[in-house]
Order: C-alpha cells, then sequence, then structure tokens
C-alpha cells in the first residue's frame, strides 16, 4: 500500500483550535503568534481511503502552524523553509507522496524548490481542483436552467496557476471569458496564449468589479487575504464558485442576495470508510480536491510530481479528472460557508434569480423609455440584462479598465 502525506495550515488563526482547543479561549493575536513558533508537526492520521478498485492508501495531515496571513507576510525564506520541513516529516513519517495544500502551494515558486529538497514527489493538487472546479459550475448552471455557453464567465485570478488552467480548458470548449488579474502585462500574454491555442479572444481586466458585472458566472481563484466579491458586485442569478482560501466571497453576499448562488469549489467525496482525524470544517468522508489528488495518485501508483509549479498542463487536468472517476472520487454537492446545500435552496435561488431578472428588464426598459436609447446602447455595465442573454456584440471582447485587483 502507498502512502501519502498532505501539508495544511490554519487558514485563520482561529483554525488552530480545530487542533489544539484551548486555543479558543486566547486572544487570536496571541494564537497567531504562539503557533508560528511551532516546528510543523503531525496533525493526524488519515486511514480508511479505499478505492473503487480495490486499491487502498492511507497517511497523514502534515501542518505548518502559520496562518494565511503569515505566508505572505513573513520573509519568505522563513516560510518556505516550513514547508520544505513539514514535506522532510512526511518523508520520514514513510510517506510516499506529499500534497501542498492551501498557501503551501502558492508561495514561492509552487513547489518547485520544496521537490528539489526531498527525496519524495510534491504535489500541488491544482489539476484536480481545476477538474472540480470546472465541474461544479457545470452542474450548477444545469441545476439552475442556464445555457453556459451563453453566460460569459470571469475567472479572477487569471493568470494563476489554476486560473489560467481553468481560462483555456473553458476556451478551448469555446465559452466567453473575463479575465481578471493584478498585472496588466500578464493577462496580456496570457490573451494572445488563448488566441494562438483556440482563435477565440478574451477580454482582461485588472478591475474585478468590471469583471463581475460582465458575468453571469464566476471562478473566484485569488490568493488575496480579504474577501474581493461583495453583495453589490454580482448580477442578479449570478453562480459563484469560491475556489480561494482564503475565501475570495464576503459572507454578506449569502446573507444579502438571496437571487445568487455561492459555493465552495473542490468539495469532493472520497472512497471508503475515510477517517481524517482532524475536523477541517467539512463533513465526514469529504475533501478538498487538492488533498484527493494526492490520493489518487497515491491509489494509483503515480508516485511523481503530478502537478508543480506555475504551469499546469491541460492534459493532466483531463487525465486527473479519469484517475479520480476511476478509483471512486466525485464532485460532494454543493456547499457553500460549510454548509451543504439543498434542493430547496437551489430551487429558491432559481426562483428569486429569474424574479430578480425581471425586475431589472422593467428597470432597463423603463430607463430606456426616458433616454429614448435602446437597452444595448445605454452607458454603464447592463446590470438589467438577463443571464443566459449573450452580451451585446463587442461588450465582452473588449480590453476592460485598468482599476487595480486587490490579490497578488
Amino acid at each position: 500500500m502507498n502512502r501519502f502525506a498532505f501539508i495544511i495550515h490554519p487558514i485563520e488563526p482561529e483554525d488552530v483550535a480545530r487542533k489544539f482547543p484551548f486555543a479558543r479561549w486566547l486572544p487570536v493575536s496571541w494564537v497567531e503568534r504562539l503557533a508560528s513558533g511551532l516546528p510543523p508537526l503531525v496533525a493526524s492520521e488519515i486511514t480508511g481511503v479505499r478505492s473503487a478498485t480495490g486499491a487502498e492508501t492511507a497517511g497523514w495531515f502534515v501542518a505548518v502552524p502559520l496562518s494565511s496571513r503569515l505566508f505572505l507576510e513573513l520573509p519568505e525564506g522563513r516560510v518556505m523553509s516550513k514547508i520544505v520541513g513539514a514535506a522532510r516529516l512526511a518523508e520520514r513519517l514513510g510517506a510516499q507522496i506529499v500534497g501542498l495544500g492551501a498557501m503551501t502551494s502558492v508561495v514561492g515558486d509552487a513547489g518547485v524548490t520544496v521537490a528539489r529538497q526531498v527525496r519524495i514527489p510534491v504535489t500541488t493538487g491544482n489539476s484536480y481542483t481545476v477538474a472540480t472546479a470546472l465541474e461544479g459550475v457545470a452542474w450548477a448552471a444545469d441545476r439552475l436552467g442556464y445555457d453556459l455557453h451563453s453566460l460569459p464567465i470571469a475567472v479572477l485570478g487569471g493568470t494563476g496557476s489554476i486560473g489560467s488552467a481553468c481560462a483555456r480548458i473553458l476556451a478551448r470548449q469555446g465559452y466567453d471569458l473575463v479575465l481578471a488579474a493584478r498585472r496588466r502585462e500578464k493577462l496580456e500574454a496570457l490573451r494572445e496564449r488563448i488566441k494562438a491555442e483556440t482563435g477565440r479572444e478574451v477580454a482582461v481586466t485588472t478591475s474585478v468589479s468590471q469583471a463581475l458585472r460582465q458575468a453571469g458566472a464566476v471562478i473566484a481563484v485569488t490568493s488575496a487575504l480579504d474577501a474581493l466579491i461583495e453583495p453589490r458586485d454580482l448580477r442578479p442569478g449570478a453562480i459563484v464558485c469560491d475556489v480561494a482560501r482564503p475565501r475570495n466571497v464576503s459572507r454578506q453576499v449569502v446573507e444579502a442576495r438571496d437571487d445568487v448562488l455561492v459555493f465552495e469549489g473542490g468539495a469532493v467525496q472520497v472512497p471508503g470508510a475515510v477517517d481524517f482525524g482532524l475536523d477541517f470544517g467539512f463533513p465526514p468522508g469529504q475533501s478538498y480536491a487538492c488533498m484527493a489528488e494526492t490520493m489518487i495518485l497515491a491509489l494509483e501508483g503515480r508516485l511523481e510530481a503530478f502537478s508543480l509549479g506555475r504551469e499546469l498542463e491541460v492534459e493532466k487536468v483531463e487525465e486527473i479528472a479519469h484517475l479520480a472517476r476511476k478509483h471512486g472520487f466525485r464532485l460532494a454537492g454543493l456547499r457553500s460557508f460549510e454548509r451543504a446545500l439543498t434542493d430547496e435552496e437551489l430551487d429558491r435561488v432559481a426562483e428569486r434569480a429569474r424574479a430578480a431578472r425581471r425586475g431589472a428588464r422593467v428597470a432597463v426598459q423603463v430607463a430606456g423609455a426616458v433616454t429614448g436609447l435602446p437597452a444595448g446602447q445605454m452607458d454603464g455595465p447592463q446590470a438589467g440584462q438577463a443571464v443566459g442573454q449573450p452580451e451585446p456584440s463587442g461588450r465582452v471582447l473588449a480590453t476592460l479598465g485598468t482599476e487595480s485587483l486587490d490579490s497578488p
């Protein structure tokens, strides 16, 4: 039996209490400071992962006790030494492959340096994260009765490892895209690459708000520490897949907007009677896709650096999706802020989205009557346009604003 390890860390300082319950009684600043002084440690042992083929695997969660904020604020050399130390601990435990979770796969060069300093393969899990994000958006659109090909799709963090892979695959499948990221030069390079690969034009912007106002569906995958998406940003009926940890979507969105669907990308049902030995906010038997990729590779005997560095291969995204199905891993329904969404809730979102779109269309028609302009010629983003209706010609395919996107 091949064994694996997966490196985790507390997304927020409060998450330290998932391992050390006494921490919930201490000031958050104390918890963050005390935890950051700890060496990498074994958070739990993972047992019971059993493939549909009969293969089995087991492993460990190894923790780097740094919050997301500290991953970006501490000197990179100190952070990298912690991650390398965790990978070496995994090696000593007997793991034959190690995965990098959350910010451990973001800092530095996305695992390349870590892989050079250990004797076991390293994977970020990003290939399966891409596969499940795309599957989740398609499933959600179908569930709400949308034609996804008629929805402009925004990818926030579009030039990152996960975002760019999502964009390239969606472009190949013929979707209209709006890519948002902080650096204009990287956006333009990706835009040209997609055009060369697919012949399709995509819109690019450094403004989150402009991207969101164009989009009927959103894949959010930036490494920003604070929420980027607020209730006012989204069109009626929008679908938002939040892959990022920390989350890119403010909790206020689900509290204030009952006409949009927000769900967490990458929630996977793991085959077998799996026991993770640690509460990381998911129901029993479910994991993040990045964790699942590490398990899949162990089950398949593919002890290799499958997803590593900033550049993901589209073919590997397709391959890991195939291997996941082979071993019995599947999308675990839709979850929003650590809570499963029921069929009744999805039905209510669909009905309220239809009502909001009807009201928005009426508002646009009234405004058009007042100004004497057709709706498609009115200034500003078309907030009143119905979800499922294509953007007017030329709108989505233009290069959009220059407002700074607050994400690394």
